[in-house]
């Protein structure tokens, strides 16, 4: 506990710094299945939480509201009152004192272990994340979606259909009329299925920022609904503009409310709710509502005077994108949970109790696994059956031996099987082909980019020295019978000496 505000400050940015640095460790080491994958990413969310939470604490010491942190540091830069020189000394010399009682009493005792914040954070490295899911969920592998499902079908706005067709099509909204979509039972049940699918992801994947994605979503949303353009909510534009058009009543031809009384309950109520805004009240209210757009645009007018039902549109809208977006995130899983319904349409209950029994054994065989690949002292390659083969084995293909190709990009390959092998495998002949060298068996054996260059340039200059060459080896003769090569015959034509 830190006995000073400036103490408590600097307590708090290494218990920061010390939770990154765990935090990075900690991705840093390679899961070995898909259970400890979940486990770490749940201890680093922890870590962030703590990260998150210590922070608060510093900005609340550094805003210093009640002026603590002022006063201590104004004690230390000024010179103390003659009078309060000795109660401060006192003070300060009791609290080292029982610093050095504390130890004291622990070198005395070193059975009594000390447990500092330190040990706290490393114990974060090993502690095992509680998650719960249900046995439909099998640990993250698929939704149990059946709670929800039992709700479509018992209300209104859902039809008969099985829970496998239900998983493959619970977030096609469009296929609802609208009429049946924009009602409190159906909000209800978005809310449900947004509140489990947040859930899940939060217990699958707690390294989602899902307010980050929701509040991007949120912008987006509110440009599209301006413009009519929400999936599923498209012809709300049109159709309200259609609306004004047979219900047009131009403002600009009426100066008072009066005037607009004379147009009657009925065109008034018309012209409202064709604006989005109450359409009840007296026909004097109604002139009052509707007088209020001559100088105050629509979208700044005051939310009383709006209609409910349209709010709950625009609520309903939002819901069924933030789930829709959920449900993009989570396309993987939803395909997987649709093929295990089918799959168990097709299995008595003796089978489906069996295949939950395999797949447990299954889970703990995974972690009996991991505890046996930790134990691997001389780094030995794994085996077919995945566990570390022998070590005569090791030694007899001479695994131990590396050889490193610089053609290769600087490759290593381990024992001289591997080695020999890697010259017909396709990164050696990438290699060879971006140098411009075919990859011949005189290239064997050679790994240096220089060596396969100048051996390249030699054989190229004996394959010149090999060519045909008719300008020095095709002969001519001329009358008297006298032999010459075609450069010299040529050129002696040419002069007009032959």
């Amino acid at each position: 506990m830190a006995s000073s505000v400036l103490e408590a400050t600097r307590a708090a940015h290494e218990d920061l710094e010390r939770l990154e640095r765990l935090a990075v460790r900690e991705l840093q080491r390679d899961p070995a299945n898909a259970r400890d994958r979940l486990f770490q990413s749940h201890r680093v969310r922890h870590m962030l939480d703590l990260v998150v939470s210590t922070s608060d604490k510093l900005v609340e010491i550094y805003e210093d509201k009640d002026g603590a942190r002022k006063d201590e540091i104004s004690t230390h830069l000024t010179a103390p009152v003659q009078s309060d020189i000795f109660p401060k000394y006192y003070e300060r010399l009791k609290e080292f004192v029982a610093c050095l009682q504390i130890r004291d009493y622990h070198r005395r005792n070193h059975s009594a272990r000390f447990v500092s914040e330190t040990d706290d954070y490393e114990e974060l490295l090993k502690e095992e994340p509680a998650i719960e899911f249900t046995g439909e969920e099998a640990f993250g592998r698929y939704l149990d979606l059946h709670e929800l499902y039992n709700e479509f079908i018992n209300s209104k706005f859902g039809s008969l259909m099985e829970y496998s067709a239900y998983v493959g099509t619970f977030a096609q909204t469009e296929k609802i009329a609208h009429n049946l979509k924009a009602t409190r039972p159906y909000k209800e049940y978005l809310e449900h299925i947004l509140e489990y699918l947040m859930s899940f992801l939060y217990r699958t994947e707690p390294l989602q920022d899902i307010e980050k994605i929701f509040t991007k979503l949120e912008s987006e949303f509110e440009e599209q609904w301006i413009n009519g353009e929400v999936p599923g909510w498209e012809n709300k534009g049109t159709e309200k503009e259609s609306v004004l058009q047979e219900s047009a009543v131009d403002l600009d031809y009426y100066s008072t409310v009066e005037e607009l009384v004379e147009l009657g309950p009925e065109k008034l109520k018309e012209a409202l709710t064709a604006r989005g805004l109450k359409g009840g009240g007296t026909v004097q209210q109604r002139a009052e509502r509707l007088f209020l757009l001559k100088h105050t645009p629509l979208e700044k007018l005051d939310r009383k005077h709006f209609a409910k039902g349209d709010d709950l549109k625009k609520e309903i809208a939002l819901i069924e994108m933030k789930m829709k977006r959920l449900c993009e995130i989570l396309d993987e899983v939803i395909v997987r949970t649709k093929e295990n319904a089918e799959k168990k349409l097709t299995l008595t209950y003796e089978e489906m109790e069996a295949e939950r029994e395999e797949e447990e054994v299954q889970a703990d065989s995974e972690s009996d696994d991991e505890d046996q690949q930790i134990y691997n002292p001389l780094k030995l390659p794994m085996g077919w059956d995945g566990k570390p083969i022998p070590y005569w084995l090791y030694k007899l293909h001479g695994l131990g031996q590396e050889f490193k190709c610089e053609i290769c990009g600087n490759h290593s390959y381990w024992g001289r099987r591997a080695y020999e092998r890697h010259f017909k495998e396709w990164r050696h002949q990438h290699g060879m082909r971006c140098l411009g060298i075919p990859n011949t068996k005189n290239f064997n054996e050679i790994t240096s980019i220089k060596e396969a260059t100048a051996l390249w340039e030699r054989i190229q200059a004996k394959q010149g020295q090999n060519k045909w060459r008719p300008d020095l080896e095709e002969e001519y003769e001329d009358k008297d019978g006298n032999i010459y090569n075609k450069k010299t015959y040529t050129d002696l034509q040419r002069q007009g000496l032959i």
